[in-house]
């Protein structure tokens, strides 16, 4: 039976799931909270490189700041999407007023901008405000 690496979103943790209970809400080795939850994890400096890189399934990232309407508007709609594309991609947001230096070294000029990660490596980006299923067919058409 495969594994696949999950990092834990409340410890940053690395588990071995089993791939075949990835949909069996299955906790952390280390703190015991659900590694998967359905709902975007809110990244900062200390865990977004490893969160990124050593989940072994993609990672979509909201960049985002609480002063942008647009960000506001498109936040039901990541939430949302993230019932639908658990477990086999990662939601994830970080706030760019907050983490200002990320924000910097992606090359973020405009929020919302949702980048998809696979490995640590960026596959694709989008900029601007999406509704939930728009977020879904995005992220779906660029997996491969």
């Amino acid at each position: 039976m495969s594994k696949i690496h999950v990092t834990c979103a409340k410890c940053n943790a690395i588990n071995a799931v089993p791939s075949k209970r990835l949909e069996e809400n299955p906790l952390c080795g280390k703190c015991k909270s659900p590694v998967l939850n359905a709902h975007p994890v809110e990244l900062n400096t200390a865990g977004f490189e490893r969160f990124i890189a050593k989940n072994d399934m993609p990672v979509l990232v909201d960049f985002w700041a609480p002063w942008c309407a647009p960000c506001r508007t498109m936040a039901p709609a990541f939430e949302q999407a993230a019932s639908v594309l658990e477990p086999t991609v990662r939601l994830a947001k970080l706030n760019t007023e907050d983490e200002q230096m990320i924000g910097a070294q992606y090359g973020i000029r405009s929020i919302p901008t949702m980048i998809l990660f696979d490995k640590g490596r960026e596959v694709a980006r989008q900029s601007g405000a999406l509704m939930a299923g728009d977020i879904v067919r995005w992220t779906k058409s660029k997996i491969v």
